[in-house]
């Protein structure tokens, strides 16, 4: 059943432009795609860096792992008048890419923004991919690195009880499993998670139904399921997928930080967005939930839709009231 008369005409050439559905024929041909549209964002950012500083380092990573790379984004010291303690929040980012391409460049424009705009610290890991490396390896390189901007607060110039995580897509999934993993391991304090149509229920498209007239367009059932056959080293949907490989299949969601989640109402992972968003309310956790009617996953690539630009408008102010409050 096809979900076209639904689609906001906005998004058009956005579908029109989907890929064929992933799987491992194709992995290198998009991993190539990927790297060009990280270049590709790079250079447009650098004609508006919006005097946020950027460079590219190496932390260490989870034991017996090899360090990993980040990419920090800070923005200018902020004034003694407004932040007497000189320090500001900070953000660890995940970039997305079906757990199987992407690299942190793929969100540069992004994260330059939030940075700016925000006024916080941004790091973006770039995690271990799978199928070379299985889950839980992503979300472990990310606590690495959580766990180095919590250790590092003075040098980096961060307030080590502001930080917050986010992610789009597959890295909002693995954002999502960070706040658990931080939850249960009681070493690190989160302030918020920022979740934008986060990739969290492995069953999705597999075990799982899917709206008829959800994951027509970008990301589509087939590749969700090639994804997680990679991320999980074996079939999606059995029944012992651990919740710090897919979220949803956490048995508490108590506890956890405050949560923004945004997505499109044509998107493969509506009903798994949905669905963990009211968990997270009947949990107690403050949660704000957007869904912008005709929009497919990956909508905010287009910059000048309004649903776009309501979902940064909506992102920014979610953020700042987390983090400055």
């Amino acid at each position: 059943m096809s979900s076209r008369h639904l689609l906001d005409p906005a998004f058009q050439s956005l579908a029109d432009a989907s890929p064929p559905d992933l799987c491992g024929e194709r992995l290198p041909e998009r991993r190539a795609l990927a790297a060009h549209w990280a270049r590709e964002a790079q250079h447009a950012a650098a004609l508006d860096d919006r005097d946020v500083s950027v460079h590219t380092r190496h932390v260490s990573g989870p034991p017996g792992a090899p360090p990993v790379r980040v990419v920090i984004y800070t923005p200018p010291a902020p004034d003694a008048a407004t932040v007497p303690t000189g320090k500001l929040p900070a953000l660890v980012h995940l970039h997305g890419g079906g757990m199987v391409m992407g690299q942190p460049e793929n969100a540069h424009g992004r994260n330059l923004r939030l940075a700016a705009e925000v006024r916080c610290v941004v790091v973006s890991v770039d995690y271990r991919l799978a199928p070379e490396t299985p889950l839980p390896g992503a979300v472990e390189d990310a606590y690495a690195v959580l766990r180095w901007v919590h250790d590092h607060a003075p040098t980096l110039g961060v307030d080590r009880m502001r930080l917050a995580v986010a992610g789009e897509s597959a890295g909002g999934g693995i954002a999502a499993a960070l706040a658990l993993l931080a939850r249960e391991r009681g070493e690190i304090a989160l302030r918020f998670q920022l979740l934008t149509y986060p990739m969290l229920d492995d069953r999705t498209g597999s075990t799982g139904p899917v709206s008829p007239y959800a994951g027509e367009f970008v990301w589509t059932p087939a590749s969700n399921r090639f994804g997680w056959r990679a991320a999980l080293a074996g079939e999606p949907g059995g029944p012992h997928v651990s919740a710090y490989a897919a979220p949803a299949r956490a048995q508490s969601l108590a506890d956890l930080p405050a949560a923004f989640i945004a997505l499109g109402a044509l998107d493969l992972f509506v009903a798994e967005n949905l669905a963990y968003a009211g968990r997270l309310i009947d949990a107690g956790v403050q949660t704000e939930l957007h869904v912008y009617p005709g929009a497919p996953h990956g909508f905010d690539s287009v910059e000048d839709a309004r649903a776009s630009q309501d979902c940064w408008r909506a992102t920014v102010s979610a953020l700042a009231r987390a983090l400055h409050a």
